[in-house]
């Protein structure tokens, strides 16, 4: 039976995965799940992922959720996946363990708040919480710190002193490019100070082309329509005080 995916491409480690599939030949069925129109809380997909949470996976029998563990499987399960992105070596498999450990109780506890309180949440009917989008941001610009003194500190193009991507890369660089809707400004001043951050983006994707700007053509395609938005709102003529 072919792996089906259940992804939706606005989500962050939904791209991940579906942008591994495709770099390792892996036949795959993506069956979209849209977080906006709450699908991933129906009862239905609840027999999938029990969490409600995207991305999943079925192969054959076997049910799996969280990307990282989703990540981690496609790349022990399937044939000729290249060893770079998941390797045998204990201690450099190991290191990318540390790696998106760090990832979820850092760099995504900053991007991902930030960017639903300071832009997402009124598309999906929230309001904006100030507060909570602060504290994200405290959180986001530290992690970028630890990015390039800690991950990106050698001379390697990519995370751990590596010249080729592992599953690491690919999972961190998905959640940074949520970025990309915000007002450009605000984007800019949050990585403007990163270099070496902006340099590993680049040589991620580049050495996941064509599918890393694929996948991500519907972000994209957000980050226009928000800008269009925010056009239209700075035109709008003021009320009259009459």
């Amino acid at each position: 039976m072919v792996l089906k995916v259940y992804a939706d491409r606005m989500s962050q480690p939904s791209r991940a995965v579906i942008i591994f599939c495709k770099m390792n030949g892996i036949d795959y069925e993506e069956i979209k799940v849209h977080i906006s129109k709450g699908q991933h809380l129906t009862s239905e997909f609840a027999e999938i992922n029990p969490m409600k949470q995207l991305p999943a996976i079925v192969d054959g029998r076997f049910k799996l959720f969280e990307s990282h563990a989703i990540l981690i499987y496609l790349a022990c399960a399937f044939p000729g996946v290249a060893d770079h992105w998941y390797p045998a070596d204990v201690s450099r498999r190991s290191r990318i363990h540390s790696v998106l450990d760090w990832h979820h109780s850092n760099l995504r506890r900053g991007a991902a708040p930030y960017v639903f309180n300071t832009t997402i949440a009124p598309v999906l009917g929230r309001p904006l919480n100030p507060q909570a989008a602060a504290e994200a941001e405290t959180i986001l610009t530290s992690s970028l710190s630890k990015l390039e003194s800690i991950w990106l500190k050698g001379n390697g193009r990519f995370l751990l002193g590596g010249n080729q991507p592992s599953i690491a890369d690919l999972s961190l660089v998905c959640e940074i490019m949520q970025l990309e809707v915000l007002d450009e400004k605000d984007r800019a001043r949050l990585l403007d100070p990163h270099k070496k951050v902006q340099q590993w983006i680049e040589n991620t994707r580049n050495a996941t082309s064509p599918h890393f700007d694929e996948v991500h053509k519907v972000l994209m395609k957000a980050k226009e329509q928000l800008q269009y938005q925010r056009l239209k709102a700075a035109k709008k003529p003021l009320p009259s005080r009459i």
